[in-house]
């Protein structure tokens, strides 16, 4: 207790504080009561990395595509990176592009609905250059594209939508249709304005320029197949894989029976009891005819008897077919 208790040198030196101002003697203000603000769920990424998580692998598989492609299409040097994935209104994606902005409406057959690629105007004039042989210098003034440039566009959307199809195919098989081509965002009408869209967004970058290409699909579009993209579904795969890998190993080091039948006969019983010394069977195939081979007594195979090295052999020329073997 004796700590605790303030000498008479330290209880003069606060007198003295609280004299001079130096201690503050007011109350202290409350803290302000907390106010509760309004929160949009639905601008929200609605758990979209565990709801969607195996377009991560199609985002990865098409990073190295496009860059793969862009590199042998233009003979330069490109770098494409995936930057980002999110859960937006359509109203609020659409606004945010300016005019010129190359936009491209495309199916993803069969799947329900319409998808939209936009790519940045810098990004084209540069991508444009490239085509044209150049190195992608930054456009200093914006315009207009050219019918000329229009048509490059074409062919570059194309290029970046062949890619994703066949990115998709790691996780689902599609089939990409472009429909429509526009240059001003206000005539391009996908959806309703609230209507909830993925927006995945990839850079591409050069010796000289860089910018953003926006891929923007339907939560409803996707919604049917959610389940095949699910991590859940994705350990399901993953663990089934492994399984069947273990039985094939299984099976691949498993003995079985293989007999190369040379033919065969029927008799009765009574043929049997009489048979003597140096009788003779006559089979059904001659020394020229196919003969079948059995696995654990099942027809599979059909080959002609041979000698390779001093050793009996069977060449086998013919597979048998499940219903030819049920036949037999």
């Amino acid at each position: 207790m004796a700590d605790n208790v303030l000498s008479q040198d330290e209880i003069d030196a606060l007198l003295s504080a609280m004299d001079s101002g130096e201690v503050d003697l007011t109350a202290k203000d409350e803290p302000p009561e907390a106010k509760a603000e309004a929160y949009d769920i639905t601008s929200q990424n609605i758990m979209l990395r565990d709801q969607f998580s195996a377009l991560e692998e199609v985002y990865d598989k098409f990073s190295g595509l496009l860059q793969s492609s862009l590199t042998g299409l233009l003979q330069q040097s490109f770098e494409v990176q995936f930057v980002s994935t999110e859960m937006v209104k359509y109203g609020d994606f659409i606004q945010a592009f300016s005019n010129p902005t190359s936009f491209n409406i495309f199916t993803m057959d069969p799947l329900v609905g319409s998808a939209l690629l936009a790519i940045e105007p810098g990004l084209v004039f540069s991508m444009i250059d490239c085509m044209f042989g150049g190195k992608g210098a930054p456009l200093k003034q914006g315009r207009e594209f050219s019918p000329i440039e229009i048509g490059m566009l074409q062919r570059l959307s194309r290029e970046l939508l062949g890619d994703f199809e066949r990115a998709w195919q790691t996780v689902f098989s599609i089939k990409i249709v472009s429909k429509k081509t526009e240059t001003k965002p206000e005539f391009v009408h996908l959806v309703s304005p609230d209507e909830l869209m993925i927006v995945i967004v990839f850079s591409i970058k050069g010796e000289e320029f860089s910018g953003n290409f926006h891929l923007c699909i339907s939560y409803r579009m996707l919604e049917p197949i959610k389940d095949k993209l699910s991590s859940r579904y994705l350990r399901a795969k993953d663990s089934e894989a492994a399984f069947s890998d273990r039985i094939q190993k299984t099976l691949e080091e498993t003995n079985v029976n293989l007999i190369a039948e040379l033919g065969y006969t029927s008799h009765t019983f009574g043929d049997l009891i009489a048979l003597q010394i140096d009788d003779i069977f006559t089979l059904n195939t001659g020394p020229h005819d196919p003969i079948t081979v059995k696995i654990e007594s099942e027809p599979k195979y059909r080959g002609y008897p041979g000698i390779i090295n001093g050793n009996r052999a069977v060449e086998i020329v013919d597979i048998i077919s499940p219903e030819e073997a049920a036949a037999e």
